[in-house]
């Protein structure tokens, strides 16, 4: 192999890598919530059994919804 041919595989190989690494970074943060959001359910309703949603609710505007559920037709 000539020297350019080479450099351009090695060139390869570190780009490669770098998107590779970060993908790898991003699977837990962004792709595995959105792909699974049943963790992502129970915490919401462990963390807003204690809220009464009346108390903190502004007059006029609708109470809380599941943002993971399906919207109706």
């Amino acid at each position: 192999m000539s020297p350019q041919r080479r450099q351009n595989w090695r060139f390869v190989g570190v780009v490669g890598g770098l998107f590779g690494t970060i993908l790898l970074a991003l699977y837990p943060i962004a792709i595995q919530p959105y792909l699974d959001s049943s963790e992502w359910k129970t915490t919401q309703q462990h963390t807003r059994k204690s809220i009464v949603q009346e108390e903190v609710q502004p007059g006029g505007m609708r109470v809380w919804s599941d943002p993971f559920e399906r919207k109706k037709r």
